[in-house]
């Protein structure tokens, strides 16, 4: 087939290419975001997908917004027998999703129908999800709401990250979105609706939803510092000011802190919780590098009954 490829993020490049090392579909061009600013020198950034079909000389298309025309009618000339969709992150209006002939056929990381919407592997994670995975769907004018084509499963690690969690997703929902477009190509697959039980949504994570509370049971703290590792970042307030935190461990072997309370022993900072303290691993103070949390204590010489808040 003819394939459109749109997306935006690193998660998104391992289904790009696999799809340029298919020998049955041809990427005759991408669409991903526009370029942006970053970095200290606010200089103009290429997506990474963007950037990965730079390197093996494939079209780039960065419209404003997927309904502007100039966009539509270069699509139109492309003739795509279809457009694979990993993160674009931009709404697809109904003139657009009209243009390819199988449609618009996006990888999303989660069995839907639950969570929906942006932050999937997040939510799972948090929600102590023992089995996420992803799903190729055709995309419709309501979110994450389109017919599957099929799925793959993952199970959560006790350990696993968002970030990590993710990387293997990535991976395998490629080899899923190749073996759908396989599928639609020969006539195989047909999209099949989403029940209506089940269903569950996961907005964007914001900075401030990262913020830790210390008052909820350890199990709970654990599963929110890795549902936002690495992106937006877990924190906790320490003497004003922001403390962001690596992951934590559970420490069953003692007891007698304070929710939020802080204790530095010779080769580990606990805090309490609401059950069982939590071992903190990595953090980062203000305007400081991340360092091992024993380290941090010794320099910051703790007072006793000091506290994340």
């Amino acid at each position: 087939m003819r394939v459109v490829f749109a997306g935006t993020p690193e998660v998104a490049v391992p289904s790009l290419l696999t799809l340029l090392e298919s020998e049955r579909h041809e990427v005759v061009a991408v669409v991903t975001r526009p370029d942006a600013r970053a970095g200290r020198g606010r200089k103009l950034v290429r997506s990474p997908v963007g950037a990965t079909a730079d390197e093996h000389g494939i079209e780039v298309l960065t419209p404003a917004k997927a309904g502007d025309e100039d966009f539509r009618a270069r699509l139109r000339e492309l003739a795509p027998d279809a457009c694979p969709t990993v993160a674009y992150g931009a709404l697809l209006p109904r003139a657009t999703l009209d243009i390819p002939t199988h449609g618009w056929i996006n990888l999303h990381f989660s069995l839907l129908p639950a969570w929906r919407g942006a932050a999937p592997v997040q939510a799972a994670i948090k929600a102590g999800d023992e089995i996420t995975g992803a799903s190729t769907f055709q995309i419709v004018p309501e979110l994450d709401a389109g017919p599957v084509y099929g799925v793959v499963t993952e199970p959560v690690r006790d350990d696993d990250t968002a970030g990590v969690l993710l990387d293997r997703l990535a991976e395998s929902g490629a080899v899923l979105l190749r073996s759908t477009l396989d599928g639609v190509e020969d006539g195989t697959l047909r999209a099949v609706p989403q029940p209506e039980d089940g269903r569950s949504y996961a907005p964007k994570v914001t900075v401030e939803q990262a913020h830790i509370a210390f008052d909820t049971p350890a199990v709970a703290v654990d599963r929110h510092v890795r549902s936002v590792t690495p992106e937006p970042g877990a924190w906790a307030e320490f003497r004003g000011e922001r403390l962001k935190l690596g992951p934590v461990r559970i420490a069953t072997d003692t007891d007698g802190l304070d929710a939020g309370e802080i204790r530095a022993e010779r080769h580990r900072v606990l805090v309490g919780t609401a059950t069982d303290p939590v071992e903190l691993t990595e953090v980062q103070a203000q305007g400081k590098k991340r360092m091992a949390a024993e380290d941090w204590a010794r320099g910051t010489r703790i007072d006793e009954g000091e506290r994340l808040r």
